[in-house]
């Protein structure tokens, strides 16, 4: 775009590619740290990670940015800083002896210096507020540290520059080291082989190891060292228990859960709001954004993946109560539930999930989402058919999302509207509200036939085929067209009994959220949200599937077997879970 070639600078435009390559680079290291300790085989501190770390954590690419600007500042005023040659050996020797001498030394005593009280109080306490660290952790610092770090890293780079001896090669890979050993250190994942070091001794003088800045994160006082733990050896702030905790770490085994909660995909870019995916994303709300269409690339690739793994991959893990829980994810779409073809398949899936469940000692494997649909698989009924002694319970939850719904209609209500695909929540959800001597109204006179046939009792006097739409409180799931929402009165209030809430399209309507509840803080671990629900809300699905472990009920819930509504509801306040407040307004 520069009119003139002489003005033409390759290095000065491989600026932007490389801040993208940098930006990829950290968020790969993300992705693989998260998915490690999920998973917890080698894992180094086993604390867990709120939101209140994942939002302060939320602006790492800053520092990036910051180094952006510098760079190109750099190419506009330095006449050695245009116009670089591709690669010279001598400048890449150069930078990495400048960076194992001086760069390493006055780092380990400015980094000492910043855990004087005074410093740290103002500044490094920042970073150390993460004690269970993410990758990430390793660029939270306060704007002035950001300065000092630049000042110190850009030594052997200014240096080379000086001296007609730098290249874009030396520049570029001195700053992917750095933010690979920086990734590496903070990742909470022991991965560097025993082998390494039983090769070569003296490595551990010159490289540490994701348990040795563990331990600077959990003890304070020690292990000050960038990346070269020479210099704590010769200060004497090595810390004594660094070659046990590498021991330990390697040692350390995958963690066997209690609870497994089967999940799938919903969207194709749905992956970006997994835990695995961006970190400030999954710690909020399902939403669309305008730039995915930007990274289409990234979101093909990532379903060309999940078609070549095809295999079910852990996501999370939580702690409640020393019940150990993990969410595992089905690498299938939303839309591929509604494909008949690939019901053959995504059973298959499921069924290997129930059966490593099993084989990994899980009291209880609870379905979420389409994972426990009638035409699929009969509620999960046809796992339990096919294996009788199966030690794992397979939970659907029916029960439990039925009792938060019953809960969540507002008091003194004496008719509802019901109306969307009759499932066994629906008619559950029907029944008992005619028990109770409320009026159900359905507008589809196929829905009002279905549901007559399945009443067994009197009740069916409260069960009316209507076409009136003046009632306002509306129970729906898939299947409210908008044609339906758009004749319903001002006001209204929409309670999803679905595993997906429906579409917003009235503003002076209400909309309650699909069979929710609010975890107790207890819950530890948890730094996501789920789907379309807010920050320490989970689905009532998967909810039953804790509480059916924590009861210790040793009884599949899942074809037409469901378990005590009432007794669910209650077991459920008791071990701290409360229910949604109602919305006092429409957000769509």
């Amino acid at each position: 775009m520069v009119k003139d070639k002489s003005e033409r600078s390759l290095s000065n435009f491989l600026i932007f590619p490389f801040l993208l390559w940098r930006m990829l680079h950290n968020q790969i290291w993300i992705s693989l740290s998260r998915y490690w300790t999920a998973k917890g085989k080698n894992s180094i501190v086993d604390k867990s990670i709120e939101f209140e770390q994942v939002d302060r954590e939320s602006n790492w690419d800053d520092q990036i940015l910051f180094n952006g600007a510098l760079f190109y500042l750099a190419s506009k005023t330095l006449t050695q800083a245009k116009n670089l040659p591709l690669w010279r050996t001598d400048g890449v020797i150069m930078t990495f002896l400048l960076h194992s001498g001086p760069v390493e030394f006055l780092y380990y005593w400015l980094h000492r210096a910043l855990h004087h009280h005074y410093l740290y109080s103002r500044y490094h306490s920042h970073h150390h507020s993460s004690i269970a660290t993410e990758p990430i952790t390793s660029v939270i610092h306060p704007f002035a540290e950001h300065i000092a770090y630049f000042a110190l890293f850009s030594i052997p780079m200014l240096t080379a520059l000086l001296t007609d001896t730098a290249s874009i090669a030396s520049i570029a890979s001195y700053l992917t080291y750095i933010d690979f050993m920086n990734n590496m250190g903070h990742c909470n994942h022991e991965l560097i082989p025993k082998w390494l070091f039983s090769i070569f001794p003296p490595l551990k003088y010159l490289m540490y190891t994701p348990s040795f800045h563990s331990l600077h994160h959990t003890q304070f006082r020690t292990n000050y060292s960038l990346f070269m733990p020479l210099y704590d050896y010769i200060y004497s702030t090595m810390d004594k228990s660094t070659d046990e905790l590498y021991e330990i770490s390697l040692r350390r085994e995958a963690e066997l859960p209690d609870v497994v909660h089967l999940t799938h995909l919903t969207t194709p870019e749905s992956i970006y709001h997994l835990r695995l995916g961006f970190a400030s994303l999954a710690s909020k709300p399902y939403t669309s954004k305008w730039y995915f269409s930007l990274i289409w690339p990234v979101t093909l690739w990532s379903m060309m993946l999940n078609w070549l793994y095809g295999r079910t991959f852990i996501v999370e893990r939580y702690r409640f109560n020393k019940l150990r829980l993990q969410s595992w994810v089905i690498p299938k779409y939303r839309i591929q539930y509604f494909l008949q073809w690939q019901n053959e398949t995504i059973n298959n899936l499921i069924e290997e999930a129930i059966l490593e469940a099993e084989e990994r000692g899980a009291k209880v494997l609870s379905l979420g989402l389409l994972n426990q649909g009638e035409e699929l698989n009969r509620y999960g009924a046809l796992y339990v058919e096919r294996y009788p002694k199966l030690n794992v319970k397979v939970v659907d939850g029916s029960s439990l999302a039925v009792a938060v719904l019953l809960n969540s209609i507002p008091r003194g209500t004496t008719q509802v509207v019901l109306r969307g695909k009759l499932t066994k929540v629906a008619y559950a959800l029907a029944f008992n509200l005619c028990q109770r001597g409320i009026k159900v109204l359905t507008i589809r006179e196929d829905e009002f036939l279905k549901l007559n046939k399945s009443f067994n009792t009197n009740s069916e006097s409260n069960l009316i085929f209507s076409i009136s739409y003046s009632q306002k409180i509306w129970l729906v799931g898939d299947g409210l067209d908008e044609e339906e929402q758009l004749k319903v009165p001002k006001g209204t209030l929409f309670i999803p009994f679905s595993q997906f809430p429906p579409k917003k399209l009235r503003k002076d309507c209400y909309y309650h959220s699909p069979p929710a509840m609010v975890t107790p803080r207890s819950l530890e671990n948890m730094h996501s949200c789920e789907n379309w629900f807010p920050r320490r809300v989970m689905n009532a699905w998967r909810i039953a599937g804790i509480v059916h472990a924590l009861e210790g009920w040793n009884a599949h819930e899942c074809g037409n077997t469901m378990s005590n509504i009432e007794k669910v509801w209650q077991a459920s306040l008791q071990h701290g879970f409360q229910p949604l407040l109602l919305p006092t307004e429409s957000k769509c």
